[in-house]
């Protein structure tokens, strides 16, 4: 009796091992569970007498296959992935994708079919998601998207004007894109497609797309510049096309200890030269930016370079200086 929880342990490991892929050969699944293949093949025989349709593939490639089926028995999932799950559906109000009351009707329906050891677990596990996106995407939209991409079709939609620009009513026609990924940053979906009107690399913000149907023709997919998509997508936000670095970096001393600078130096590198004294080498999308972000600190301070860095104090100085000169406010407009 001591060997059934390590067995049902393995054989709920074996299950899902061959739930991520088509095919698994005998000798992976072995080393993945560092067990034997003579006991891959007795659990293999457990799990399909518990209804699990396995197949078994001949050949020197030979392995297993989970084929789906109308018998198929209810999932189970063991603990890693249970909280995996729960974590996941019970933050996707922060994904923008509008799927947050789907989400907690979805978590409701597994959870029934879970073990009482497993819901008592999920049901411990209680995160409350405050941060909101700035925008929501309808369901169908990103669905739309994604099926683009997944097929390799060349994709037609209408590109709302962004918030507050005055597009002067111009009808424009619908771009024409290859979509090659969709992703999520910072609350937000985005589009990263090869625009063929403009023959370049474009980002687009899913909530400003309206697809059109049908599809386009098929395409053959491009290589993204770099071959990552995260460390493109970070460039463009970045404006530095893609090369991956900030366009605006610059140097100076700060009259604050490195360990206080760090903390909120993001990318940033920082060097202590002194008790009370530290170099800040930073990063921004413009001069004024870097100049405004190294200003929060609140501290002294001595500019190293460049000299559009200095320049760029100089500038914000001035319009500081007028803001400060202004006429004395007697109250708050705000309550």
């Amino acid at each position: 009796m001591g060997l059934v929880p390590k067995t049902s342990a393995r054989l709920l490991a074996l299950l899902s091992l061959l739930q991520t892929r088509r095919h698994w050969p005998g000798e992976d699944l072995a080393e993945r569970l560092r067990i034997s293949a003579r006991t891959v093949r007795r659990d293999v025989d457990r799990l399909r007498e518990l209804g699990y349709p396995i197949a078994t593939v001949k050949g020197p490639d030979g392995g297993y296959r989970l084929d789906a089926g109308s018998q198929m028995p209810p999932l189970l999932f063991d603990d890693d992935q249970a909280v995996a799950l729960a974590v996941a559906l019970q933050t996707a109000t922060i994904t923008g994708a509008g799927i947050g009351e789907a989400a907690a009707r979805a978590l409701n329906t597994v959870r029934q079919v879970m073990p009482a050891r497993l819901r008592r677990r999920i049901d411990t596990l209680q995160i409350t998601a405050v941060e909101r996106p700035d925008v929501r995407v309808d369901g169908s939209v990103l669905m739309a998207l994604s099926a683009a991409v997944h097929a390799g079709e060349v994709l037609r939609f209408d590109y709302a004007a962004q918030a507050g620009v005055d597009d002067g009513g111009v009808l424009r026609p619908p771009r024409r894109v290859e979509p090659h990924h969709l992703v999520a940053r910072g609350g937000r979906w985005y589009l990263v497609a090869w625009d063929l009107d403009r023959e370049d690399w474009r980002t687009f913000r899913a909530d400003r797309i309206t697809p059109r149907s049908p599809a386009g023709p098929r395409f053959t997919p491009r290589e993204l510049p770099g071959g990552d998509v995260a460390a493109f997508v970070s460039a463009r936000f970045r404006g530095s096309g893609g090369s991956g670095e900030w366009p605006c970096r610059g140097e100076v001393i700060l009259g604050l200890p490195a360990a206080s600078v760090s903390l909120y130096a993001r990318d940033g590198v920082v060097e202590e030269l002194a008790p009370g004294r530290c170099r800040l080498v930073l990063g921004s999308w413009s001069w004024a930016g870097l100049a405004a972000d190294i200003g929060r600190f609140d501290a002294d301070i001595e500019v190293v370079g460049p000299a559009e860095l200095r320049d760029a104090f100089a500038r914000l100085a001035g319009r500081f200086a007028k803001a400060a000169s202004g006429p004395p406010v007697t109250r708050s407009p705000f309550p």
